[in-house]
């Protein structure tokens, strides 16, 4: 089977050749693989992240599962964001800073907020000016030149699914599963009880109009994204069933009545989230399902209980064993996940999740072979 017919054969709940694998290799390592430094790529779109995703899936040739990667941005949705431009307010040889501003009555607004790029990291976002040593309004400025431009839109993906080709799935976003985060999200939630039923129906909303326009497309997505990083990191389980469960829930039932299988991906603390999906709805796969101390998830207690229900990915720890460990940590580790989850079939070997940059690449190939060969059906 090729990695796109492996993958299909599992999310549709039967037994391909082998167990599938896709490790979680979502930036840090396709940065690496190009030998540029982290901002050409974050910042110039040289290559987009996503496009060397693509790359790093082939060089390594595991079964990719794009969940997300690709930004799509439909028409009718940027139509109705005011123009903004980005700014280069502080350069050094280890980072750039840039800050958003528009044009609001004729004076330029800045955002509140910067972005931080490194040369050898993925950035940090929403960051306070004071944090990296600048004024909230930039006393210099000058403009982001060379960027290159990027079609995120539907002609973008039909593109990133013809790099990918046989080589995987591509997912985009129909919603996500995280409506707070950080210390001011938690105190919006319990400062404005009385809010949180219209916060639901508009994400209600705003995810069924969206879910309509891209089943609309000429050329749809492999699969749809409901998930969110650290769901249960940054809300509590009654947060996320009020305001972002009732999205989530519709979107899968209504992309399962179409045919189009469906995707969380929530790193951090997930038993609970695994159970509410296997019993609530009709979810196709969730991952990272990672171990303790980043998660609380057993892999075979969750095969027993869900793995006839959900398709379960995951779950080598990223960096005791994948970033650290030897080649023979590697199989072993990958033996006995796929021993305790690959009966049956609806598993696919991953990791916990996002490997280190420095991940080796022997433990990343032995990985795979052991999927290919201990894991063949």
């Amino acid at each position: 089977m090729t990695p796109r017919e492996r993958l299909q054969t599992v999310l549709a709940g039967n037994l391909p050749d082998c167990v599938p694998v896709a490790p979680d290799t979502s930036n840090m390592i396709p940065c690496r693989l190009t030998g540029k430094p982290f901002w050409d790529l974050y910042l110039y779109n040289d290559p987009p992240p996503w496009e060397a995703y693509i790359a790093c899936a082939k060089h390594f040739g595991f079964d990719a599962l794009m969940d997300g990667y690709f930004p799509l941005q439909l028409p009718e949705e940027a139509a109705d964001r005011p123009p903004v431009e980005r700014f280069i307010v502080a350069r050094t040889g280890e980072r750039i800073i840039t800050q958003d501003a528009w044009m609001d009555d004729g004076r330029r607004r800045w955002a509140d907020t910067v972005t931080v790029y490194y040369v050898d990291a993925p950035p940090s976002n929403r960051v306070a000016p004071a944090k990296v040593g600048l004024p909230p309004v930039p006393a210099r400025w000058e403009p982001v030149e060379g960027a290159r431009p990027v079609d995120y839109g539907p002609a973008g993906l039909t593109r990133a699914k013809r790099l990918m080709g046989d080589q995987g799935l591509v997912g985009v976003f129909a919603c996500g599963t995280v409506a707070f985060s950080g210390e001011e999200g938690v105190f919006r939630y319990y400062d404005n009880p009385d809010k949180h039923a219209q916060w639901a129906a508009e994400r209600l909303e705003a995810a069924e109009r969206r879910f309509a326009r891209i089943m609309a497309m000429d050329d749809r997505p492999d699969f749809l994204c409901v998930g969110g990083s650290g769901t249960l990191v940054f809300q509590t389980v009654e947060m996320f069933r009020t305001v972002a469960f009732p999205a989530v829930r519709r979107i899968i039932e209504l992309a399962t009545a179409a045919g189009m299988p469906t995707h969380v991906h929530s790193c951090g603390p997930e038993a609970e989230l695994v159970r509410i999906f296997a019993e609530e709805t009709a979810l196709t796969v969730i991952d990272p399902l990672e171990i303790p101390p980043m998660g609380d998830c057993d892999l075979a207690a969750l095969k027993r209980k869900y793995g006839r229900k959900l398709v379960l990915k995951g779950n080598l720890h990223t960096t005791d064993v994948m970033l650290r460990g030897s080649v023979g940590d590697v199989v072993a580790a990958s033996r006995r996940a796929i021993d305790d989850a690959a009966d049956g079939g609806r598993f696919i070997l991953s990791t916990g999740d996002q490997c280190g940059r420095d991940t080796p690449d022997a433990n990343l190939r032995a990985m795979i072979e052991t999927a290919r060969t201990y894991g063949r059906y």
